[in-house]
């Protein structure tokens, strides 16, 4: 399995988990859940052990073995709540990630940044930085509410904020940051959305 593929197996494995445990939590209890889950996900991780290379092993399986812990965990102590997790760890990770890069002088988005542009405008990194702490703020946000719904909400509710409404958010958030960093640096390229945010951005000139 390619890199590619497997990135996407794993964000799929992510996605449809709200849904798979929504459906699961009512018609069976966490520990019927779990080891229909764990019978399910097992040949998938073994397929992926075997397939991929040593030095990718731990890329390859850190997401599926975080899913077999949890929902191990809750088969054995039957305990519904350890099935609601799992956004939390995914956004948790995700924001030690972020965090992670501002104690070093190069930002996570700046990297991402320069993968696409290796030269950035007066500013960019400094900006990239700001970015950065937004993530930060959005990932701890995400995994307060998810755990709050977990603990607090009901189980639609759950579902619904994290199967959908967390990743409108994401969506939203993205389509503001492209729209702040064209109208902080004026600077557009040749998409449609490029070609419109130029035009009503009066004044601004294209590259």
């Amino acid at each position: 399995m390619t890199k590619t593929l497997l990135a996407l197996v794993n964000t799929a494995l992510v996605v449809v988990y709200p849904f798979a445990v929504f459906f699961g939590m009512s018609r069976f209890g966490a520990r019927s859940l779990g080891l229909l889950l764990l019978a399910l996900l097992l040949p998938r991780l073994l397929l992926s052990a075997r397939g991929a290379a040593r030095a990718d092993l731990w890329a390859v399986l850190r997401v599926p073995l975080t899913i077999v812990a949890l929902v191990a965990t809750a088969a054995a102590l039957d305990q519904p709540l350890l099935l609601l997790a799992l956004p939390v760890v995914v956004n948790l990770a995700l924001l030690g990630h972020f965090a992670g890069s501002l104690r070093g002088p190069v930002s996570l988005v700046e990297r991402l940044a320069r993968m696409q542009e290796p030269e950035l405008p007066p500013g960019g990194p400094a900006y990239c930085r700001t970015v950065t702490k937004v993530w930060c703020g959005f990932f701890l946000m995400n995994a307060a509410v998810a755990g709050g719904l977990a603990i607090w909400g009901s189980l639609a509710a759950w579902t619904l904020f994290t199967g959908l409404i967390s990743y409108l958010l994401v969506g939203a958030l993205f389509t503001a940051e492209f729209v702040a960093r064209r109208w902080t640096f004026r600077r557009f390229g040749g998409s449609l959305p490029d070609r419109l945010l130029a035009r009503v951005m009066r004044g601004a000139p294209e590259r």
